[in-house]
C-alpha cells in the first residue's frame, strides 16, 4: 500500500516540477523577458496558458500535500506506537548509557533502589 502511494507521490512531485517549469516567469531576473527565452507563439499563450498552469499546480501541491500525509501516517502506525522524539524508558529505539568495555553493563533502575536491611533468623 505504502509502495503504490510513495509511486503515486513521486509521480506527482515531478509533474509539479514540469508545471512549474512551464510557467512564465514574473520579473526579469536574468533580462530574457517572458519564459522560454523569448518568442511569441506556443501551443498555449496568453491568460488560458497562465490560468490553466496555475489551476494545475494548485492541484498538484494539494495532491502532494496529501500523499505526503498519507505516507507519514502510514509510516507511523507500520512502526508501531504513537510518535515521539523523547527517548523511550524501554531502551527500544531511545538513547541508551555508553558502556565502557571491560566494565559491567548498567543495571536496571528496579535493582538500584535502597538496599535492604538484613533479616534476623
Amino acid at each position: 500500500m505504502s509502495t503504490v502511494i510513495l509511486l503515486i507521490h513521486v509521480m506527482i512531485a515531478i509533474a509539479m516540477v514540469g508545471v512549474i517549469l512551464l510557467q512564465r516567469s514574473e520579473g526579469g531576473a536574468l533580462g530574457i523577458g517572458g519564459g522560454g527565452g523569448g518568442g511569441g507563439g506556443g501551443f498555449m499563450t496568453g491568460r488560458s496558458a497562465g490560468n490553466a498552469l496555475t489551476k494545475s499546480t494548485a492541484i498538484l501541491a494539494a495532491c502532494f500535500f496529501l500523499t505526503s500525509l498519507t505516507l507519514s501516517i502510514l509510516a507511523t502506525h507500520q512502526r508501531g506506537g504513537p510518535p515521539s522524539i523523547l527517548p523511550s524508558s524501554g531502551g527500544e529505539g531511545g538513547l541508551t548509557p555508553l558502556q565502557i568495555p571491560g566494565t559491567p553493563a548498567p543495571s536496571a533502575p528496579e535493582a538500584q533502589a535502597a538496599p535492604q536491611a538484613p533479616q534476623s533468623q
